[in-house]
């Protein structure tokens, strides 16, 4: 396991936890560092047979280059700007919890965060101030707080992204609904709940993975509208769709151009259900009986146990 150098004590806690399972020592490699050199020289060394990676796009490529002459397997899970899709015959509140779950939990750093919102004409202004209320009051702060809801960002390099992409949106005409800044009398990179009410789906932040607490919001008119516009973008990893219609709901499973849909709820995740992408999001599955059948080479054996030789070379039996 390559960790990532941002988040490396949490792998090593967890090889304590292999060690105290009683895996034998060796099953189980944990390697800090950086990509360039450990990640190039796991991904590129003639040994490794198989590759799953979790991370952008761009080090995707690199991973792809580096085990090339290898012909590695490869599972590469690659995040996206999954949308949350509202119709207008919800329970707003219950949906309102549903949609501040998707963006807002582990402050957005998550490659299934719901960072699209879609929310059908007749409810949109109502569901957007219940939910502008909400985000205000979510508690942000030091993580080792039992009292925190939503931490900080894991490096400066990404709050800077996040403060930049926001200020681009209000140059290309969105509107800050609540959030946008960073948090006062707290030191850290932290940055507030930002809902932003785009007026357009080619606004740049609208399908730019930001990997933190920013939501893009839209508005669609009906069904149609709803799913051309979450399938517009580069990105196929999840999906959101909140609806009593049963029928609709099934449509839009079918529709969606994600490798997970949540249906009335968010990011429920088992061992036993696939995860994975399309487009951008990458290909191959992580969990459930895909990806035991990514790991798995098949071998094909013939064996004639006919006691006649064999008369004919040329024709096979």
């Amino acid at each position: 396991l390559k960790a990532s150098e941002h988040a490396s004590a949490a792998m090593l806690e967890f090889g304590k936890l292999i060690e105290q399972a009683g895996i034998p020592p060796g099953v189980v490699n944990i390697i800090t560092g950086h990509g360039d050199p450990c990640g190039k020289a796991l991904t590129s060394h003639p040994l490794v047979a198989r590759i799953a990676f979790t991370g952008g796009p761009m080090a995707a490529q690199q991973v792809i280059h580096n085990s090339a002459n290898n012909f590695a397997g490869l599972t590469l899970e690659l995040g996206g700007k999954s949308p949350v899709i509202v119709f207008d015959d919800v329970d707003i509140d219950s949906a309102v919890n549903g949609a501040l779950g998707a963006i807002f939990g582990a402050t957005g750093q998550s490659c299934v965060a719901g960072s699209r919102l879609y929310l059908q004409e007749t409810i949109a202004d109502e569901f957007l101030e219940k939910m502008a209320e909400q985000a205000k009051n979510i508690i942000v702060g030091d993580p080792m707080v039992d009292a925190t809801q939503m931490g900080p960002l894991c490096t400066q390099r990404q709050l800077d992204n996040v403060i930049r992409e926001v200020a681009h949106a209000i140059t290309e005409g969105a509107t800050v609904v609540c959030g946008g800044k960073q948090p006062e009398g707290l030191n850290g990179q932290y940055f507030e709940p930002t809902i932003i009410d785009c007026p357009r789906q080619d606004l740049r932040i609208v399908d730019t993975e930001l990997f933190g607490p920013v939501l893009s919001v839209l508005r669609f008119k009906d069904e149609a509208g709803a799913l051309q516009m979450a399938n517009n973008s580069k990105h196929g990893l999840a999906a959101g769709v909140f609806t009593r219609d049963n029928a609709r709901a099934l449509r839009m499973i079918n529709k969606i151009k994600a490798g997970i849909v949540w249906v009335n709820t968010y990011r429920v995740v088992s061992p036993i259900a696939e995860a994975g992408g399309m487009k951008y999001s990458g290909y191959g599955r992580e969990s459930g009986l895909q990806a035991i059948y990514d790991y798995t080479r098949t071998k094909t054996a013939w064996m004639s146990t006919s006691s006649e030789p064999l008369g004919n070379q040329f024709v096979a039996r």
